[in-house]
């Protein structure tokens, strides 16, 4: 069976906390994807950075960097807004993650994985 949404509970997405991650099938085995909370809103992308595709988070789930104003890649230190997935400091500057559909209702977030080309 094909999965084409992940859901979560509402209360599991903490502001400026750890991120949801989850499996991205149709990009591989090993691909994930992952969702913040971030002004109020949830923001969901690949788990890879825009320099190299490697997995941003440090440990699982820890995407913030310390002041939690950003998005961090563990490996290149560069620096995504949350909201727009636009690398702001490091190597991949002006390039950006790949948004994943997300939205929020009765208290779910719903990640659309047909969005993802």
């Amino acid at each position: 069976m094909k999965v084409t949404n992940i859901r979560f509970k509402s209360s599991d997405l903490i502001e400026k906390s750890d991120g949801l991650r989850f499996n991205v099938p149709q990009r591989g085995e090993l691909a994930t994807g992952f969702v913040v909370r971030f002004n109020g809103k949830p923001y969901a992308y690949l788990n890879q950075c825009a320099h190299v595709p490697i997995e941003l988070d440090w440990q699982q789930g820890k995407f913030f960097n310390l002041t939690q104003d950003f998005i961090i890649c563990a490996t290149h230190g560069a620096h995504y807004e949350p909201n727009s997935g636009r690398c702001v400091l490091g190597p991949c500057k002006g390039k950006s993650l790949q948004p994943i559909e997300v939205y929020e209702t009765n208290d779910e977030i719903i990640i659309n994985l047909e969005s993802i080309p």
